[in-house]
């Protein structure tokens, strides 16, 4: 059973769809990257999948069980975490009160603990800024903290928008480094993200999105070799 099925979704803002009868399938202990241009409809697939957006139409299962018309909170319980684009961390609250609003679902000390012991060990340097405030932090330690906020609930499928977004490329790599630590221990991940070439070294599978749907899927290495998808999204002639 997949960890995630999307059927046929679409989406609007109003009277303007943002996507058209997207499908996609997330296999569990996986990364499957969403690439595309800047307004294809990427961060809106997982503003859907999250529930921060309803559907007009289509399914959303997470193993098996329909999640279309929860809510975002029940959506949370389900195991699903979302790190939003631009990390949107709590400026003027400390690392460790953003981490706790990451648990707000968590009731078990015990497990809130180990959370974030788990959180420390992914981002040693959240533990060392743990009393300071997130809007001092750079641009890569906020976006450590707004995964590990996420983690904080520890999910089963976690999704990340654009994580590597105005970040110097050694930061981008030592993200993107966690990321794939993150899968090897057991978690599921969809990825939207712009650096195509990042994500793909890091998917077990991807799904280009043009103009709000799905036109090209498959393998890292198959999207690689198509011709297409080098000129207009990795820059390869």
């Amino acid at each position: 059973m997949s960890m995630l099925d999307v059927e046929n979704i679409t989406s609007s803002y109003g009277n303007i769809k943002a996507i058209h009868g997207v499908s996609f399938s997330v296999e569990k202990n996986s990364i499957v990257s969403l690439i595309g241009a800047n307004g294809a409809g990427k961060s809106t697939t997982l503003k859907t999948v999250s529930g921060i957006i309803r559907p007009n139409c289509g399914s959303i299962k997470v193993l098996g069980e329909e999640i279309t018309k929860k809510d975002v909170h029940e959506v949370a319980r389900m195991g699903i975490a979302h790190v939003p684009e631009g990390r949107q961390v709590f400026a003027r609250m400390t690392v460790f009160e953003n981490m706790e609003m990451g648990a707000y679902l968590e009731t078990d000390k015990a497990r809130m603990r180990n959370n974030v012991e788990m959180v420390y060990d992914y981002f040693p340097v959240l533990k060392d800024r743990a009393s300071q405030k997130a809007g001092t932090l750079s641009g890569g330690e906020q976006q450590m903290l707004a995964m590990g906020r996420a983690l904080m609930s520890n999910p089963q499928l976690l999704l990340l928008d654009e994580p590597s977004m105005g970040l110097a490329p050694m930061m981008v790599s030592q993200i993107f480094e966690i990321i794939k630590r993150i899968e090897k221990d057991g978690k599921t991940i969809i990825l939207v993200e712009q650096n195509a070439n990042m994500a793909l070294s890091i998917a077990d599978y991807a799904y280009v999105i043009e103009n709000g749907m799905i036109s090209f899927h498959g393998k890292p290495d198959a999207l690689l070799g198509d011709e297409k998808i080098r000129n207009v999204y990795l820059g390869i002639n």
